[in-house]
């Protein structure tokens, strides 16, 4: 059996959790308590000693602790619907605009809340290392956020999905980069009409909901 160790508010195992929907993986889920941080202790620790979720157990014992290693190891167990793409040029599309979107887009969110937030205090990076906050950093994480929105509807003019002719892993860690921009009180406006018409569509799919 699959154990997917999730926290239902954090983003990142957000990821994961709508990939094993779409391909319809059957397993366990284990939520681990971000905001009392019981990604410190010592029963997590064992599990992930990163101390961040996702993580994923799979049968034989190995423990995955990123999205790049469980989207890539589902993807070759769990072949169907294929979501990293088929051909050649399908997979590197689906790779560069993967990586751009986590770039652009998922890190520059994590920069603006991480290093504003009071609560987030010498938390400025995941993991078990504390790091101080540097507000400059906060100012231009908020930039980068509003570019990130015009790349991504610039992209989806005449377009149903993020990368190639279908939906893709791209599409899945772009509804979570622009869902989770709203924590720093970022959101799509009227000057993003395509990036807002791909957004009311992707609500569509069941597993935008979870």
């Amino acid at each position: 059996m699959i154990t997917f160790y999730d926290c239902r508010t954090a983003p990142s195992p957000r990821r994961t959790r709508i990939l094993l929907a779409e391909k319809g993986i059957a397993h366990e889920t284990v939520q681990v308590d971000l905001r009392n941080g019981e990604q410190f202790s010592d029963a997590y620790r064992r599990v992930n000693p990163h101390c961040t979720v996702p993580a994923l157990r799979v049968d034989d014992g190995l423990i995955l602790t990123d999205n790049a290693a469980i989207t890539a190891y589902l993807e070759a167990r769990f072949p169907n619907p294929p979501l990293l793409g088929e051909t050649p040029e399908e997979k590197a599309e689906i790779a560069s605009w993967n990586w751009r979107i986590e770039f652009e887009g998922l890190m520059a969110i994590a920069e603006a809340l991480r290093n504003s937030v009071p609560a987030m205090a010498n938390r400025a990076l995941p993991g078990p290392v504390d790091y101080p906050q540097i507000p400059e950093l906060a100012r231009r994480g908020l930039a980068r956020i509003t570019q990130f929105f015009v790349t991504l509807n610039d992209r989806l003019a005449g377009r149903d999905f993020i990368a190639t002719d279908r939906f893709s892993i791209a599409d899945i860690t772009a509804v979570v980069a622009v869902d989770f921009a709203r924590v720093v009180k970022v959101a799509p406006g009227e000057q993003h009409p395509d990036l807002l018409r791909w957004r009311e569509a992707m609500g569509q799919r069941a597993s935008m909901g979870l």
